[in-house]
Order: structure tokens, then sequence, then C-alpha cells
């Protein structure tokens, strides 16, 4: 029988495992001190790093939920502080349920999806120019202001910007002047972005939401002047095709319930109320269309003085 001796180990032979194990050891380090993605913070109370998101919680409907400097859970029934959700470097500026999930606008432009069962971020999405937006850079008068008056404008505009849809599928859609975008909750999706035409821009704080779509105004001007001179309405959803309204510079939206929005546009045009669950307009009561309408007045239509009652 033969054998052979055991391998003696040398200094040459010891270097490359020992390089290996040194890229090994290097790689891990690196990844235990990776930054967080988008600066995610979720703590419990005195918390001060990040935590694993399997803790026990209250669900969805017994928390309180504010913004400032992030998103912060508070148990309804007994007001103490349950956790919070921070971005480094950024402030909660306006939050809205999407369903059973909470969607958090920050001052970078950023919109992050956040379940608050178990406090996972579920998805971020950046929208191009809300930053910009929100702090009014450019604007005229823009140097002038203080800090407070910029932390208050953005609050302002946060508030305009955000929407969400419940119906069919929760939906979110975000509106700045020169482009409006659609999310779909489940999974953050990009599902349609929308430019103004021309000379146009759109009109955040004009603008609607109801159970069933989200309807923007605009308004565009001459090439010169620069007064409005012809506007409309976008309405928006994800599950059917949106539309476009005609309607003047200055027309107003005002939602009437879950699915109904009162459009005033003028003396001359006269009030309409437009139906986003069927995408029509509504008959107005005694009208010679009202028979034959896609959407019926909503309720019973009183009788013009001196008609019998049916």
């Amino acid at each position: 029988m033969s054998w052979k001796p055991l391998r003696v180990l040398t200094p040459r032979s010891i270097l490359p495992a020992l390089a290996v194990l040194l890229v090994l050891v290097a790689g891990a380090a690196a990844h235990a001190n990776k930054p967080v993605p988008f600066g995610d913070r979720v703590a419990e109370p005195g918390g001060a790093s990040a935590s694993t998101v399997n803790a026990q919680s209250p669900g969805a409907a017994d928390l309180e939920l504010r913004v400032g400097p992030g998103l912060e859970a508070y148990n309804r029934a007994t007001g103490e502080h349950a956790w919070s959700y921070r971005r480094e470097g950024a402030t909660a500026l306006y939050q809205a349920m999407a369903g059973e999930n909470a969607v958090v606008l920050w001052d970078d432009g950023l919109i992050t999806s956040v379940r608050p069962g178990d406090h996972e971020v579920r998805w971020h999405r950046a929208v191009p120019g809300l930053a910009d937006w929100l702090r009014g850079e450019g604007e005229p008068g823009a140097d002038k202001r203080t800090d407070e008056q910029r932390k208050q404008l953005a609050a302002e505009r946060a508030a305009t910007a955000l929407y969400t849809v419940q119906e069919t599928s929760p939906w979110v859609a975000v509106v700045t002047p020169n482009l409006t975008m659609g999310l779909r909750d489940a999974d953050g999706d990009l599902r349609y972005n929308s430019k103004p035409p021309g000379n146009c821009v759109y009109d955040p704080t004009r603008t609607v939401g109801t159970d069933y779509a989200v309807l923007v105004p605009r308004s565009c001007t001459s090439g010169g002047g620069g007064q409005p001179v012809s506007g409309g309405v976008s309405g928006y959803r994800l599950d059917s095709t949106g539309w476009q309204l005609s309607a003047g510079p200055g027309v107003s939206l005002k939602a009437l319930d879950g699915r109904r929005v009162l459009i005033s546009d003028g003396p001359i045009v006269g009030p309409k109320v437009f139906d986003t669950k069927a995408a029509a307009p509504e008959a107005a009561c005694g009208s010679p269309a009202e028979p034959f309408a896609a959407v019926r007045p909503e309720g019973s239509c009183a009788a013009p003085a001196g008609d019998p009652q049916p």
C-alpha cells in the first residue's frame, strides 16, 4: 500500500486562502454597513434605528396616523405612541389612506406606501419636479420667503398634490402643475403620466378626487400676454379609459359625494353634475334628455311651480 505524506503548509500556500477569506470578511462587513435604501427608519417608541417589522402592533383600524417629521402611529384606545417611520434627511408632509395602506408624501418628492398593521414599507416612487414645486423654487419672491414660510407652503401644496382613489382597486394620483401621475397601490406600478398640452398647466388646488376618479382642471394662456384664454378638465381612472371635458380657465369643482362632482363654469354655461362612476354627466331635472340619459338625476326632481305633484 502506498501513501502520501501530509502536505506541509508554507507561507506561499497560505496566501491564496487568506486572500479569499479577507475578501469574504470585507464583503460581509460592507453588506452589514450598507445604507438603508431611501434612508428608511422604522422604530418602536424610544428606538433610534431601524427595527424589524414583525413586531406585534395594533392593526390599521386601531391606529391614528400623523405626519411630522415622519409617519407617527398612535394607539387610538390608549393614545400611546406605537411606532415611527422616518427617512433620514426628509420630512413627511401629508398622508392619505389607499385601502388599508398609508401613502406618505415627503418634502424631497418621494411617495411611500406603508402598511400600518406591521409598519412595513411597501414601495417608494419619485415624482419628477414635485420637490421643486413644493418648495416654490424659481417662483417670484421665492428668495424672500423665510424658512417657516417655505415649510408652510410645502405643507399646503402637499395636501393638494396627493389623492387616493378607493374603487375598484386602490390607487394613488399625484398632481403638480406640469405633471400628473397614477400609481397602483398594490405594487406602486406607474399606470399613467400626463403632461398638460402647450401653454397649459394643471391646477392641483382645484383638483378633486372621488372613490372612482381624480378630476384635474387645467388653464391655458396665450403665447404672448400670459392671460388665461381657455381651459379644461382631465378625468383619470385606472380601471377604464379617462376622459376630457371642455371648460373655461376658471372652472371650479366640488365633490358632492363618493362619485358625483359639481362642475361650475361661469354664469353662461351653468353648473352641471358629473358622475365619475358612470363617466358621464348627470341629466338636468326636466331636460328633454332626462328620460334617455345615461345618468338620471340623483333623487327626485321637484315639480315646477303650479304643476301637480305625481
